[in-house]
């Protein structure tokens, strides 16, 4: 962001712009070191400021082509009566990008940071806004700023002037923020640097006494969101009262971009959990929900914006144990409740972030237990089966990944694998070959009902409904998780409902597909384990211990005694004492 023009700065005197006055006043100020009077030097550098309001770019130009940037470094010194002409014109002609080397060749950054030890307020004005200009996205700026200390001194300067409320004084920390803002933009070391310095408690108390300034306050917003990035500057803002002012500002704004630049800081420190719990004490998530009751039968550009941060906001602050459990309030929180009621919406928008919301409420057994208790699988199947026709995949993968966390507790995931509904729309799914991540997703689901509930009366509900071909076809996944979940659910099918699957398990050659996965030198060790606990398993029925002995199984398991992973080995030598047995 570049620095604005100070438009208030009082010229003793104003020649008129021509082209021949300011090649007149380039040419004296070529000269001005050995014969110029204070008057005549006052008079060519308000010429060259008229010039510069007319056309700024083309009279950079002419500056630069002069060589007078050159003469600027000498006339830089805090006892001269033109410094601060000098400084603005260089914040002038820095406004373009082609000036900002030609500033730093000229050596104009140590005097200029050298004036930032000076009194005099017009000075420190025009030479912050200097400062920042040349550091707006130079690289050669931005360093040689930080080799002449210049970021220190800014620093002291803004926690001196924090708690001065006159216009002067809130002029002065506005450009000092935004110089510092310019300064550190996209780079981490220097990012760190200020960190470091101590600059964030320091714009947090300025944002809380200032907050009626709204350049002062935007300055630090972008300040914020330049800094919030960094993990280091996310410990320092939860010592602060940060998310006490945010809040508070938030409330406040009625104009759509202004609430986006909160909401712009408001993200990335919703990522930290000391940081999460602060915003829910602080009342942010009141205003989220008043946003979205305001915005989500509205079809204009902004709200629907609006909508999609404020729930993506909320779901955000939900992955925070403490604040996720503050706000389900052992299921009877209002927060939660309205969460619920944006499933069944109309809005693509919250259906996910509701959807989102429960996978993340669902962190926690006793809030699963809860919620399967009290109805929510129908929901989120009914808001599965609204996308079936339209492929909405985002909200069907949403929906699919809260089932599997509502799954991960015994007794939900047996109340959930008894539902011979959601296992005969979840063997449906599993079928779904034009949308991977619901297919996917419907596979681990019905894995992880097995894995977690370990349940005899599960495994025959998904044997009933035809999902035994789907977990043997998931053990064949280019996904190593996806590989072991299958194999470990139908090792516990094999363990505890053999005969009830036994045809199944035959009609999809799980066998064979065994055979392979042990053939395979690229198959990871604990694919390789998990089979042979399965094939000790398998060898229970009379017809898939035939398949196993037509195989050879115990050449290609004898191999792998002499694996390099032991588990894998001792695996290899209790599955040869068996086979060995049965044959």
């Amino acid at each position: 962001m570049v620095l604005p023009i100070n438009e208030d700065t009082d010229f003793s005197f104003l020649c008129v712009y021509q082209a021949d006055n300011l090649s007149d006043a380039l040419k004296k100020l070529k000269i001005t070191t050995t014969d110029s009077t204070a008057d005549s030097l006052e008079g060519c550098l308000d010429c060259l400021l008229q010039a510069l309001a007319q056309n700024n770019t083309e009279t950079s130009e002419k500056i630069q082509k002069s060589g007078v940037l050159q003469v600027f470094a000498g006339l830089l010194t805090p006892q001269s009566s033109c410094t601060a002409k000098v400084a603005n014109i260089i914040a002038e002609v820095a406004r373009n990008e082609f000036m900002r080397n030609p500033c730093v060749d000229a050596g104009l950054i140590p005097p200029l940071v050298q004036l930032l030890n000076c009194k005099d307020q017009e000075v420190l004005l025009q030479t912050g806004r200097a400062l920042g200009n040349i550091c707006y996205d130079s690289h050669e700026g931005r360093n040689a700023v930080d080799h002449a200390g210049g970021a220190h001194i800014v620093v002291d300067h803004i926690r001196s002037l924090c708690s001065k409320t006159d216009p002067a004084s809130e002029k002065l920390l506005t450009v000092f923020c935004g110089m510092l803002m310019n300064y550190s933009n996209e780079n981490d070391t220097l990012q760190s640097q200020l960190i470091n310095m101590g600059v964030i408690p320091t714009l947090v108390k300025l944002l809380g006494i200032h907050c009626q300034n709204a350049a002062l306050t935007e300055m630090c917003l972008v300040a914020f969101g330049n800094l919030a990035e960094l993990e280091s500057s996310k410990e320092q803002f939860a010592y602060t009262n940060i998310a006490e002012e945010l809040v508070k500002l938030f409330k406040k704004q009625i104009e759509h971009d202004k609430k986006e630049m909160i909401f712009e800081v408001l993200a990335p420190l919703a990522e930290n959990d000391v940081i999460k719990l602060q915003l829910v004490e602080a009342g942010l998530v009141e205003c989220l929900l008043e946003i979205v009751q305001k915005t989500v039968d509205s079809d204009k550009e902004d709200d629907i914006a609006e909508l999609k941060t404020a729930s993506d906001l909320m779901v955000l602050l939900l992955l925070g144990d403490e604040s996720m459990q503050k706000l389900f309030e052992g299921g009877k929180g209002s927060v939660f409740q309205r969460v619920l009621s944006w499933i069944p919406s109309n809005s693509h928008q919250l259906q996910l972030a509701g959807a989102l919301a429960i996978a993340n409420f669902a962190r926690n057994d006793g809030n699963c237990i809860h919620m399967v208790d009290n109805g929510i699988v129908q929901k989120l199947m009914d808001l599965l089966d609204r996308h079936v026709e339209d492929g909405n995949v985002t909200v069907q993968h949403a929906a699919l990944s809260a089932l599997r966390n509502l799954a991960i507790p015994a007794e939900a995931a047996e109340q959930l694998g008894k539902n011979a509904k959601l296992v005969e729309r979840l063997v449906e799914w599993c079928e779904a070959k034009d949308h991977a991540g619901v297919m996917g997703e419907s596979n681990r689901l019905l894995s992880a009902l097995i894995r977690h509930s370990k349940s005899k009366d599960v495994i025959r509900t998904i044997v009933q409904s035809g999902g035994i071909k789907h977990l043997v076809t998931m053990a064949t996944s280019e996904h190593v998780i996806m590989q072991n979940e299958a194999l470990v659910a139908l090792a516990l099918i094999a363990a505890l409902e053999l005969v009830t699957a036994e045809k199944d398990l035959e009609n999809a050659q799980l066998v064979q597909i065994l055979h392979r996965l042990l053939s395979d030198d690229r198959s990871a060790p604990e694919i390789k384990y998990n089979s042979m606990v399965l094939i000790c398993a398998l060898i229970g029925s009379e017809p898939l211990q035939k398949e196993v002995q037509s195989m050879a199984f115990l050449e290609v398991v004898s191999k792998l005694r002499s694996h390099e992973n032991k588990t894998v080995a001792q695996q290899a030598s209790l599955t040869e004492q068996r086979l060995a047995v049965e044959s």
